[in-house]
């Protein structure tokens, strides 16, 4: 089953390449965020805090409700355990 923060992981990296063209060095950066904590989260080893979700969607130019537009609850409450 996949975890809960492999796929807000995915979904971080895809709005970087997508939104910026940016790579992880470049972004991390920009939203002052070290790149190893960028590279965790994106891979799913590494929970992120809320803060740090706003941080890069600041980056991103989106809000964090567009960051969550695309999932159910499904998601969410089949992962409440893990």
């Amino acid at each position: 089953m996949t975890m809960l923060k492999e796929i807000i992981g995915k979904r971080v990296r895809d709005l970087r390449i997508i939104q910026t063209n940016l790579n992880q060095e470049e972004f991390s950066k920009k939203i002052h965020i070290d790149r190893t904590y960028l590279s965790r989260i994106e891979s799913g080893k590494q929970n992120i805090t809320i803060e740090n979700l706003n941080a890069i969607c600041n980056g991103l130019g989106i809000t964090l409700k567009t960051f969550f537009e695309p999932f159910n609850c499904e998601i969410f409450l089949s992962n409440k355990g893990e």
